[in-house]
């Protein structure tokens, strides 16, 4: 660990009471028995709950004032999605790039809003921002690492905390959400985009009206060939223009584990009342050889001195599995592959004792052998479709991200705020999610072994109650600034 993070976290308060029991931000990969030993020790710590953080709902704000630390892709999407949302006032950004700020502001000023104030020179300059105390929430879209110090930050500073997908890269970090958002009393939600998608909704708003009956098995994937992103050289010689800072992504792929569990197992966990009601039990995790990325460095580098650097890195294997057991006897599988040749698939199943549904390779879903025809399901689609899809789904197509699913998540979250709700997905998903990657490394390196996943909420699973998730909405949050899309399919903004 670096001495300037550690010093951030003492000087933020982490360095004393329950966060101090553990190593702090250690990354480990389970290359060695120790290294290994290390991330089932970290698991099996279950400090003493502070505050039951599922079903609280925080003081009410009239308007959301929003800071965005990291403004690559995923981060200016969220800003611009942000500048249609009623209540929201986006005061502040930060960036280690000042050119990335830069166009956040073009942004906002396109929008008609407010320049921001900016937060950029180094990769620790949202600590000021968070000490600054001028948000009430900050929104984190930076490389995985700096997922949970950011966040930590936040909570610290009196703001909500929202963490793009993985939220935590280590099991430390996913105790260090939760014990953090249990003692300031500040949400530290995960961005999962995917709980948000339209057929992702409509299946769960049908799990919830009893049409699945009792749901025995779900699968979930995140399939999706990186090549690009993994090699798209950077332009300068910092390394910080290109798909990812310092190509970060390429670095991830050193770590034999499931290091993108969260979008094919966050909609499963919401269908199964994971948290509320049940309770992921444990794992078995298998990795396949590296069939592809060393190839490919290996062929880059003939074209490219600059990819050089790279050869002889031990990269991970095309894809990973993990095979999960709930509380309640139900089972899921995740898969992740992001270096097979393979079409894009973002696999999500439900399979129950009265229906199944799927969605990739195609989308269906069947009562018994009977597949719904074009007409079933346009009759599922009408009694089934949940409020917020019918409030907001035409306007999220307009505004966009991933088909419109992020912007159902931002407005989601930004009317739970207002109308001082509980959560959707709350610190103890967070951290149930991203475990996922700590612990499937520790299986992986201990030849499949199946894994203990812990109780986040400690033993609070069993009372907690399953929420009206998407299926009702606070009513005060409209949107704005959006007019028809154009004949050339460009969003008209006023």
């Amino acid at each position: 660990m670096t001495s300037n993070r550690r010093t951030f976290l003492k000087n933020i308060g982490l360095g004393t009471g329950a966060a101090a029991a553990a190593p702090m931000l250690t990354s480990f990969s389970a290359g060695t028995k120790e290294e290994a030993k290390y991330i089932r020790k970290s698991a099996e710590r279950a400090p003493k709950m502070a505050f039951n953080m599922c079903g609280y709902a925080a003081p009410k704000l009239d308007k959301v004032r929003v800071g965005f630390v990291g403004i690559g892709d995923r981060g200016s999407g969220a800003v611009k999605r942000m500048t249609h949302i009623e209540g929201v006032e986006i005061v502040a950004l930060c960036d280690v790039r000042q050119a990335a700020v830069d166009g956040a502001q073009k942004i906002l000023n396109d929008a008609g809003l407010p320049k921001a104030k900016e937060y950029t020179g180094s990769e620790t300059a949202f600590e000021k921002l968070c000490a600054d105390g001028i948000c009430d929430l900050i929104y984190t879209a930076t490389p995985w690492e700096w997922h949970v110090p950011v966040g930590i930050a936040a909570m610290e500073g009196g703001a909500h905390a929202a963490l793009e997908v993985s939220a935590a890269k280590t099991m430390d970090e996913c105790w260090q959400m939760v014990e953090t958002s249990e003692r300031t009393k500040r949400h530290c939600v995960i961005l999962e985009n995917c709980c948000y998608d339209f057929f992702e909704l409509l299946t769960l708003n049908m799990v919830r009206q009893g049409v699945f009956g009792d749901l025995i098995h779900g699968e979930g994937a995140y399939i999706h060939d990186l090549d690009y992103w993994h090699f798209n050289k950077p332009k300068d010689a910092k390394m910080t223009d290109g798909a990812y800072y310092k190509m970060w992504r390429l670095h991830e792929n050193k770590r034999k584990a499931n290091v993108y569990p969260t979008h094919g197992l966050g909609p499963i966990c919401q269908a199964m009342n994971i948290n509320r009601g049940d309770k992921m039990d444990y794992l078995t995790a298998m990795i396949s050889d590296d069939f592809t990325l060393k190839s490919r460095i290996e062929e880059k580098a003939k074209e490219d001195p600059f990819f050089e650097q790279f050869l002889g890195w031990d990269m991970r294997g095309n894809m990973d599995m993990q095979m999960i057991k709930t509380s309640k006897g139900r089972t899921i599988m995740i898969q992740h592959d992001i270096s097979s040749p393979r079409p894009y698939s973002r696999i999500h199943m439900l399979s129950g004792t009265k229906c199944f549904a799927q969605k990739y390779p195609i989308q269906q879903i069947a009562f018994g052998h009977a597949v719904a025809d074009e007409a079933q399901m346009k009759e599922l689609q009408e009694k089934y479709t949940p409020e917020i899809v019918r409030r907001v789904g035409e306007m999220a197509k307009q505004v966009g991200g991933h088909g419109g699913m992020d912007f159902i998540m931002d407005w989601r979250l930004i009317d739970l705020l207002r109308n001082g709700l509980p959560m959707d997905m709350d610190v103890y998903d967070a951290a149930a999610w991203s475990s996922i990657t700590p612990l499937s490394e520790w299986s992986i390196a201990n030849g499949s072994k199946p894994i203990e996943i812990p109780d986040f909420t400690r033993g609070a699973w069993k009372t907690n109650k399953p929420l009206s998730l998407s299926m009702e909405v606070g009513g005060t949050t409209g949107v704005r600034n959006i007019n028809k899309v154009d004949s050339k399919g460009q969003l008209n903004v006023n």
